[in-house]
């Protein structure tokens, strides 16, 4: 999967923030819904947890399916974080942007795809790797 479009957060002052509800939706057996608005919900506050090291980019391609980044998704990438083993990344390999989820064990560290057709990338000393950032959010439309 590759990544286009790299956004920076914009500030506070161009935000608008939404309402959010006191309830919460079931996903499984629907559940009466209470009218009640808790506050007003600021998604760049809710998303945003390091402005200056925080960046948007949108993601192409279908090698992270499976755990829910689909093409043309916003992923929100936390550069401030530090990358762990099982975290989703945005790694540079050779120049070229990639989201992948990181995986470290004694000896090596992998860049592993989540979906079967694409195959993991061991990370050596012969391929440029750099870890840009982790992605802290996913945004995803259905339409």
């Amino acid at each position: 999967m590759k990544l286009t479009s790299i956004y920076p957060p914009q500030q506070h002052s161009t935000q608008k923030a939404v309402p959010l509800l006191t309830s919460r939706v079931a996903a499984g057996f629907p559940s009466p819904a209470d009218d009640y608005i808790e506050t007003d919900l600021n998604l760049h506050d809710y998303a945003v947890k390091h402005p200056a090291a925080t960046f948007f980019v949108r993601a192409t391609g279908e090698s992270m399916v499976e755990v829910g980044i689909q093409p043309n998704d916003v992923l929100v990438v936390d550069r401030a974080l530090t990358a762990l083993n099982g975290d989703v990344v945005i790694a540079a390999l050779d120049g070229e942007l990639t989201v992948k989820q990181l995986q470290l064990t004694k000896n090596k560290a992998w860049l592993i795809p989540r979906n079967p057709e694409f195959k993991p990338i061991e990370i050596t000393n012969h391929l440029d790797c750099v870890i840009w950032g982790v992605v802290a959010h996913s945004l995803h439309s259905f339409r």
